[in-house]
């Protein structure tokens, strides 16, 4: 393989959050095609001498995109973009905009709402059992903590997709679930119930549109409670 590292240009971190930066300015040599999926990233004291930073700020930036399936570090073979990073372009920008609580709730509802759409042309008699027994369990939830209940549900639904090609937005959003679930500070187990039944029924009768009619107003909802939490902390 050649190595295209000689011609590799960055800019020069200056601002606050650093290893954020960083990520940012690593996946950027991918955006902007000066490296590809399978390339050898330089070293680290080259990195460190591009960008202006410490080894710890690149290190820790390094350890998040290897989170993410962006990178592979070797032991002495140095370290390399993964050949399927493209896989999963969302779970990255959503990796990065981690403190953009508006931005995530608006980056889940485009993927649900598509993914809603998908299920229901082809989810499977099976698929919609796990649903309804999702649906009881949060009924019969004494102590209202139901949040892994509530991801099962929704976890399903883009699970039935069956896409391979969207397989990377179903890990996106998950990312957005855990994101938003960490951000609930009460929830309304009878208005879940009734948002996920409508949703349950739509999809139970193969409807596209009032599956995602549906949809939408539940996550409607929640991204008006949320927003109103969020900016009653601030």
């Amino acid at each position: 393989m050649e190595d295209a590292r000689s011609s590799v240009k960055v800019q020069t971190v200056k601002r606050n959050t650093l290893s954020k930066q960083v990520v940012e300015q690593i996946v950027q040599l991918l955006v902007s095609g000066q490296l590809k999926p399978g390339d050898k990233l330089p070293s680290e004291m080259e990195l460190v001498d591009m960008l202006q930073v410490s080894r710890p700020v690149l290190r820790e930036a390094l350890s998040s995109l290897e989170t993410m399936e962006v990178i592979t570090r070797q032991t002495r073979g140095g370290t390399y973009f993964n050949n399927k990073v493209g896989s999963k372009p969302f779970s990255v920008m959503l990796a990065l905009a981690v403190d953009n609580l508006p931005a995530i709730i608006e980056a889940r509802m485009a993927l649900e709402l598509g993914l809603v759409t998908i299920a229901a042309e082809k989810i499977t008699d099976e698929q919609l059992a796990r649903l309804k027994r999702t649906i009881d369990d949060i009924a019969s939830c004494e102590d209202n903590n139901y949040g892994e209940i509530d991801i099962t549900f929704h976890r399903i639904i883009a699970e039935s997709a069956r896409n391979p090609i969207v397989e990377g937005m179903s890990d996106s959003l998950l990312i957005t679930h855990e994101k938003m679930n960490s951000r609930t500070t009460y929830r309304e187990r009878d208005v879940t119930v009734k948002f996920h039944t409508d949703i349950y029924n739509a999809l139970a009768k193969h409807e596209p549109f009032e599956a995602y009619t549906h949809m939408y107003r539940h996550l409607d909802h929640v991204r008006k409670k949320l927003l109103k939490d969020h900016t009653e902390a601030q």
